[in-house]
């Protein structure tokens, strides 16, 4: 089976100006797929950008399947920034007979790709796909991160989590939580707000040393979630997490929220991030949209992706070592030393976290992203929550 197997081809009479493009937007540079299946591996893209049309497990928003082409429409108008694109727009996933004939879609067109090293972007459909995009990197061998900027933690507390099948936009997480076998190292979420939140939830984001971050923690501050963005191979946004009044295209939209030029920062540091391969736009419903406002935000938002993308350092694996500065740290009861390093290239940082070795002279360590105030914690002589998290979870 080939990749073209799953796509319905754009429809340009749909999404393109009577005019046609200037030669400097995207609609013009953008290789999309109208009457040939753009060939992937003789003409290698740097980006993928495809729609899932499937909105059945999209709990209380039917309809976020049309949304891949309103966005399309907006994203072809802008222009191209001061670099060059190669970029290839896939089309449309066809809508499975059931769910999972989608999942496994979404799963396999989006492996084929990382092993390419193409980075995908994916426009829904419900966040349920999700579960899809986690499945992609089931063969990899490799541990994966995964942040997902929401205003909930989409887990079913009810549910009989070792028996349930089911898997929904409110739910996906309890599937990749407890899916075999477990390649998931670590599970951010940006931006959930308290009183969606039950105290159970927290408890277990807390015993799992995961890494969530309160909307109210990031407002006037949202470049706490770069480095949270940076440690990420696969994020999902789900459109719900920006607030109604910048946002409104979505049946679940609520009052607070991020602005959307929070959003647009972290999709460009989303951009920035060397290890991401994957990244997935959803919830974003067209029927409650007023004046393709929504959709133009949304397509603002991949817009800041690929200018980030386009403008990325290549400084991760941290090599050379020249290009880099050590700084070496002692807490004040000396049970760790705990070493910084910094790039010179973008001044970003980075913790080494160890293995725990139990005597053993080959030590080896995790490299974790961090924010220069961590540094001064450990400076202080006090231990970052964020090295201990991550410790524990090597353990």
């Amino acid at each position: 089976m080939s990749l073209a197997d799953f796509f319905t081809p754009v429809d340009l009479s749909r999404v393109a100006p009577g005019e046609g493009y200037k030669p400097s937007q995207l609609g013009h540079k953008i290789e999309t797929y109208t009457e040939h299946f753009p060939d992937l591996e003789d003409d290698k893209p740097d980006l993928v950008i495809f729609g899932v049309q499937d909105d059945r497990n999209a709990i209380g928003n039917p309809g976020c399947a049309l949304g891949p082409d309103y966005v399309r429409e907006k994203l072809y108008r802008l222009h191209q920034g001061g670099y060059n694109t190669k970029i290839y727009d896939l089309g449309n996933i066809k809508q499975g007979a059931t769910v999972n004939d989608t999942y496994f879609a979404v799963k396999t067109v989006i492996n084929s790709l990382v092993k390419q090293d193409v980075v995908a972007v994916i426009l829904g459909g419900g966040q349920d796909l999700t579960y899809a995009q986690y499945l992609a990197y089931e063969d990899m061998e490799q541990k994966v991160d995964l942040t997902v900027i929401d205003s909930h933690f989409d887990l079913n507390e009810q549910a009989d989590m070792e028996d349930d099948d089911s898997t929904d936009s409110r739910s996906y997480l309890n599937k990749i939580f407890l899916y075999e076998p477990n390649y998931l190292f670590n599970f951010s979420n940006l931006g959930y707000q308290t009183y969606f939140i039950s105290q159970d939830s927290l408890r277990v984001m807390d015993n799992l040393f995961f890494d969530v971050h309160r909307l109210g923690e990031l407002m006037g501050n949202i470049g706490i979630t770069e480095p949270v963005i940076r440690n990420a191979n696969i994020i999902s946004f789900d459109m719900g997490a920006i607030r109604s009044s910048d946002a409104m295209g979505n049946a679940n939209a609520t009052p607070n929220g991020f602005y959307g030029e929070e959003a647009c920062q972290m999709c460009r540091y989303a951009g920035f991030n060397d290890k991401l391969s994957s990244i997935g736009f959803y919830e974003f419903n067209p029927a409650y949209d007023s004046n393709g406002q929504t959709a133009t935000l949304l397509a603002e938002m991949v817009w800041y992706f690929i200018d980030g993308f386009y403008n990325r350092k290549k400084d991760f694996p941290l090599q050379p070592k020249s290009q880099y500065l050590v700084y070496k740290t002692t807490l004040k009861h000396e049970e760790h030393e705990i070493v910084f390093v910094k790039s010179k290239k973008s001044d970003r940082w980075w913790m080494q976290v160890p293995y725990p070795t139990n005597g053993s002279l080959n030590e080896r360590y995790h490299l974790v992203p961090c924010r220069y105030e961590d540094y001064t914690t450990a400076i202080d002589g006090e231990m970052p929550d964020l090295w201990w998290r991550t410790y524990q979870k090597l353990a």
